[in-house]
């Protein structure tokens, strides 16, 4: 079980990547070209890989004040129409260039709020998908969707059911109302306990719930009273997010009182108490914030080896192509990331002028495709052998990675890391800054750099 030491939070959880890629995404440039991307899609064609599509829905209709999504706030639906109009010429688009045998084994709408469109712009959208993809209609793939609880009920959560969507994660945040109020969010408990128990009743298979901790008017028993309510519902992944405070960056947050935000020393015992409450009823800490019940898909993955880390976070579908569609949405097809325009106007120029709406992305090189294998590996398994390693890219490990097995001497020292039998292994104590142990292994994020990250934890 994870150790919850506050003195290691303290000294390892600074500033680091997310790991969601490797490299990091500040070091995506704007040197990617149309053709770099049809290439890719031919080589992933060849190679038969499934696809996963990250749709991103931009739109909400009211502001969170914490935000610092890639979001447009608007009451006008017929934005959405537009969109959309422009969404298909992006599928239609990309999916000429995809053979049409590979099937889509996982799909994630994201934004924003998927659920701001009405019911007939989901299934419309669901079906112009499934004419241009191989969507499955079969129980074995992984279809999620983004909801915001006030924009649902029983009957669009059976529409979303029907469209094939087998996943949702609930936007939760906090349950204290004083906190909601302060954060522009409110929605009352029994908002979230109905939409859960009518998503049960309708068959999803997984239901994930995001929190926060380091909002405004939280404490330490505050948090623990919303999780002990939600942990009566028992949803089946957790994610508990840090709030990073950044008003010069985001300037919705201004609209956040400062004296009202929780000091570092009180968001630790958050962190921490929340941890402890989380792994006493069951929970597994993944990493990276993630927590799932022990007969959870991603806890059994985790257990044998199969977990994943992409731009949809942790998956079960790492052999898979990610195509993303919509404004800011980012591919990883290969070794080859593309993100598209996070600006809607520069997105909709590119696609009426019938160009690619990529903005920047990155080609790995073999040595960028060796430090992704390794230090996806580390993150999700938590160990490595370093002799099968070695054999499978053609490297001597303890060579080439000689200045990262240095720095790791002082981890092992900690008791954070071990190596034995060519092996190394991330401990249960080390897991909870996982983050900051594979970094030595990142030739991209050097020490002074790391300030461009939030929190490791």
């Amino acid at each position: 079980m994870v150790s919850w030491n506050k003195a290691l939070i303290r000294e390892h959880g600074g500033p680091g990547p997310r790991y969601t890629s490797y490299p990091p995404a500040p070091s995506f440039h704007s040197g990617i070209a149309e053709e770099d991307f049809w290439q890719a899609m031919d080589e992933g064609n060849a190679a038969r890989r499934p696809l996963s599509l990250y749709i991103h829905i931009p739109f909400c209709g009211s502001v969170c004040y914490y935000c610092a999504c890639n979001r447009i706030i608007t009451a006008n639906k017929a934005r959405s129409a537009d969109y959309l109009r422009l969404l298909k010429q992006e599928i239609q688009r990309k999916a000429v260039h995809v053979d049409s045998r590979r099937p889509v084994t996982q799909m994630h709408w994201g934004g924003g709020t998927p659920t701001f469109l009405d019911d007939g712009q989901l299934t419309e959208l669901v079906y112009d998908l499934a004419r241009h993809f191989n969507l499955r209609d079969d129980e074995r793939s992984d279809y999620a969707i983004e909801i915001d609880p006030r924009t649902v009920d029983q009957s669009r959560l059976g529409l979303l059911r029907g469209l094939g969507f087998n996943r949702v994660s609930l936007g939760v945040q906090d349950l204290d109302p004083r906190v909601q109020k302060a954060v522009n969010r409110v929605q009352p408990y029994e908002l979230i306990r109905d939409t859960m128990e009518w998503s049960r009743d309708f068959g999803f298979r997984s239901i994930n719930t995001d929190l926060i901790y380091g909002l405004p008017w939280q404490s330490e028993s505050s948090l623990a009273r919303t999780l002990e309510q939600l942990l009566t519902l028992r949803p089946d992944r957790i994610s508990l997010y840090n709030y990073a405070h950044l008003p010069e960056r985001f300037k919705i947050q201004r609209q956040i009182q400062e004296h009202a935000l929780p000091d570092p020393e009180e968001k630790l015992n958050m962190l921490t108490r929340a941890g402890k409450m989380l792994n006493e009823q069951g929970y597994r800490y993944i990493g990276m914030d993630h927590f799932a019940l022990e007969n959870d898909s991603l806890s059994i993955a985790q257990e044998n080896g199969l977990l994943h880390r992409n731009f949809q976070g942790y998956t079960l579908h790492g052999d898979a192509d990610l195509l993303g569609l919509g404004v800011s949405a980012i591919s990883q097809i290969g070794n080859l990331y593309a993100q598209n325009h996070k600006a809607l106007d520069d997105w909709q120029t590119s696609l009426e002028d019938r160009i690619l709406p990529i903005e920047k992305g990155f080609m790995l090189n073999r040595d960028d495709q060796i430090r992704r294998a390794l230090i996806i590996q580390l993150l999700c398994d938590l160990s490595v052998d370093m002799l099968q390693f070695g054999d499978t890219w053609g490297i001597n490990f303890a060579d080439y990675f000689v200045d990262a097995l240095t720095e790791w001497l002082t981890f092992e020292a900690q008791g954070l890391v071990t190596v034995e039998n060519d092996r190394l292994f991330i401990t249960e104590t080390g897991r909870l800054v996982s983050r900051a142990l594979v970094m030595p292994f990142d030739r991209y994020t050097q020490r002074e750099q790391r300030t461009r990250f939030s929190r490791i934890i």
